[in-house]
């Protein structure tokens, strides 16, 4: 038998991952689109939606992160405005306009970004972790065989109750994170209040840009989680790595979007933004 060349060796090492990856990208433009199609099914007029299930994921995804993000950004706030503070201090001695940029910051980035990169590891995971189980133990495959779709039952309630509270805590977390910013300026460095709460600056482009952050972010993370759910296999191992998967993707979804519409928004409003 011949040996494989060196050549067919690099050719297949690298074409492995790369069908690998691509095979990955067609499941998960699967699982998004179905998404899509079962939240139409499930929500429209006249649609047979689980009783109940938004309501409760609107809980477990809402209610049960808002100490989690409210604390998170709370004291991100607090580091980010006096590390900010100390070097405006040093080099210009001018904090008259500190607080005007923060808030920019905040309500077109911060705000909603650290809200995504907050739930991305606490929902992502508990996502990827339940459906993962199911799959595993073959519940999946008794909700088809009565007649359900997983798509429906599972993630069309976590994809809108996503969306809809990752807006609000992140206008919540926004909140938060401008106020202990500017008690720290305030208590640590002497910055007038009047003057560091001024939102004179922030423009509807800037509200507009972070909540179309948010709304993306919360669309990302259920349906990333929810594919790395579906993609478990064997036993409590294979959920192991669901939940990694997950975690690590949606992270990644939230730092790839933030990119790519901070650039857009860029591309569109040059200097203005």
């Amino acid at each position: 038998m011949t040996r494989p060349s060196l050549v067919e060796r690099a050719a297949r090492a690298v074409g492995r991952p790369a069908l690998a990856a691509a095979r990955a990208t067609r499941d998960l433009w699967l699982v998004l689109v179905g998404v899509l199609a079962g939240v139409i099914r499930s929500y429209r007029p006249g649609g047979r939606r689980p009783p109940g299930a938004l309501l409760e994921q609107l809980y477990v995804i809402g209610n049960r992160s808002l100490v989690f993000v409210a604390v998170t950004l709370g004291f991100i706030g607090m580091v980010m405005m006096y590390q900010a503070c100390l070097q405006f201090s040093r080099a210009i001695g001018d904090l008259s306009q500190v607080g005007v940029q923060f808030l920019r910051l905040v309500v077109s980035d911060f705000g909603p970004t650290l809200t995504g990169m907050m739930l991305a590891t606490r929902v992502g995971a508990g996502i990827a972790a339940e459906i993962g189980s199911m799959k595993v133990t073959e519940q999946l495959d008794a909700l088809r065989m009565s007649g359900v779709l997983p798509i429906d039952y599972l993630l069309a309630p976590r994809f809108v109750a996503s969306i809809v509270m990752t807006i609000a805590l992140s206008l919540v977390g926004g909140a938060i994170m401008y106020g202990a910013g500017g008690l720290t300026a305030h208590l640590s460095f002497g910055v007038n209040p009047r003057t560091f709460f001024d939102p004179s600056l922030v423009l509807p482009r800037h509200l507009v840009l972070g909540l179309l952050k948010a709304a993306c972010y919360g669309a990302a993370i259920p349906v990333v989680a929810g594919f790395c759910g579906l993609r478990a296999r064997g036993s409590s191992e294979g959920v192991g790595w669901a939940t990694t998967a997950a975690v690590v993707g949606s992270s990644f979804a939230v730092i790839a979007i933030d990119f790519a519409l901070s650039v857009g928004a860029l591309w569109l409003y040059g200097g203005e933004l």
